[in-house]
């Protein structure tokens, strides 16, 4: 059995990425193994100047360099996982963890290395501006990271300075991509593309999706769900526009479940209160979503940024519902088109109306997508599945230090 030191900056509003954490940490204690946290979180960030000191930080730590040092001599760890050090902790561990020879793996759960937003995603649409630059200097100008010139000036600082002193290429020995897509463009913003792996987030059964039906056992509803944050990054706009022109210029009620919560739910439940098809459920617990998205005949997931691999898809998957989604970043790849789900353009409100309306007139075939989304759950993203490649990476990690 291994022991794993586990270093994460939390984010001030949980998101996938700690969801994501927590369930490697509890699939690897389950299995024996001895882990050790070492958190950070962002609650006591609050507005730009506040951001900016943060950023600043980011670049290299002295305080979270000696901790890690200090952690690594008490419990002597195998490997060291670092899931995300922005913007607190810093690549200052990385140094720590060498100085103490212990090998090093992160995972990439966003675009933080190569895009000040994190995001890849700028006035509402994807942007790749920054791309490959030694000085993200558009990010920047646009203050991409928390709309703050100052504050990305420090990101994009931070990512120079550690690019150009080798950092990304000599501190880590494992990189871990979500999807091939995201492995692309990290390495086509400069990290070593021998040292990133691809290990696809996964959903344990045991902690929802085996408590409700079966994908043989479920009857698809007479509805379409939603699932996820409401923001424009998300879709929701785009989404809403579709059932618009379902109800209004298609004659289409098909009614849309709509699961989440964010800042302009109050004005978009407002703006389209006229839609009577449209049920809006905001947060709920996910024995309910488990529910709600075993008896759904599809979940929309209308994305229009890359996302990094969204785990809305694979819950789905988990309970044998399809998925519509926007043909955008690692949905292009993780639905199939015709088998797992349906693609449209992203962005396109009358594309998704049209996939919607496919899917309510092709039962037949949607059965058989059901059938399929759960096979491509069974193959690519189960807890064992994903261990077994957890460890490969831990060994490969090991391995790469030996020979140093």
């Amino acid at each position: 059995m291994l022991k794993i030191l586990t270093v994460h900056n939390r984010y001030q509003f949980s998101g996938g990425e700690d969801t994501v954490l927590e369930a490697e940490c509890r699939l690897l204690e389950e299995r024996g193994h001895e882990l050790t946290l070492l958190l950070e979180s962002n609650d006591h960030i609050g507005g730009k100047l506040s951001s900016g000191i943060a950023a600043v930080s980011s670049i290299y730590s002295p305080s979270w360099g000696r901790r890690v040092r200090e952690t690594i001599r008490r419990v002597r760890p195998d490997v060291m996982h670092v899931h995300n050090f922005f913007p607190l902790i810093s690549p200052a561990v990385y140094y720590a963890a060498r100085a103490e020879g212990v090998p090093v793996v992160q995972t990439l759960h966003n675009y933080r290395l190569i895009c000040p937003s994190g995001l890849l995603f700028r006035q509402d649409k994807p942007c790749e501006s920054c791309l490959g630059k030694g000085l993200a200097w558009p990010g920047v100008v646009h203050g991409c990271y928390r709309g703050s010139r100052l504050a990305s000036a420090a990101v994009a600082t931070m990512s120079a300075v550690h690019r150009t002193i080798g950092t990304w290429d000599k501190m880590v020995d494992v990189y871990v991509a979500l999807t091939e897509f995201a492995r692309e463009k990290f390495i086509v913003g400069g990290l070593p593309a021998e040292k990133i792996v691809i290990k696809p987030n996964f959903v344990d059964e045991s902690t929802g999706p085996r408590a409700a039906r079966t994908c043989d056992e479920a009857q698809e509803g007479e509805y379409a769900l939603y699932v996820g944050r409401i923001s424009a990054e998300k879709g929701v706009g785009v989404m809403l526009q579709a059932w618009r022109e379902l109800q209004e210029r298609r004659g289409c009620r098909i009614r849309l479940e709509i699961v989440g919560d964010g800042p302009p739910f109050d004005e978009l439940k407002r703006e389209y209160q006229d839609l009577e098809c449209i049920e809006w459920l905001g947060k709920r617990a996910p024995s309910e979503v488990f529910r709600l998205m075993t008896g759904a005949r599809a979940l929309v997931f209308p994305s229009v940024w890359y996302e990094g691999m969204p785990l809305t898809p694979i819950e789905a998957f988990a309970v044998g519902t399809p998925v519509i989604a926007s043909n955008l970043g690692a949905m292009s790849t993780m639905v199939e088109h015709g088998r797992t789900g349906l693609h449209f353009e992203a962005g396109n409100a009358d594309d998704l109306a049209s996939k919607v309306i496919w899917a309510w007139s092709h039962a037949e075939l949607w059965q058989e997508m059901r059938q399929a989304a759960r096979f491509e759950y069974e193959a690519r993203y189960t807890a064992e599945r994903n261990y077994a490649m957890l460890m490969d990476i831990y060994e490969r990690a090991v391995a790469s230090r030996c020979a140093r």
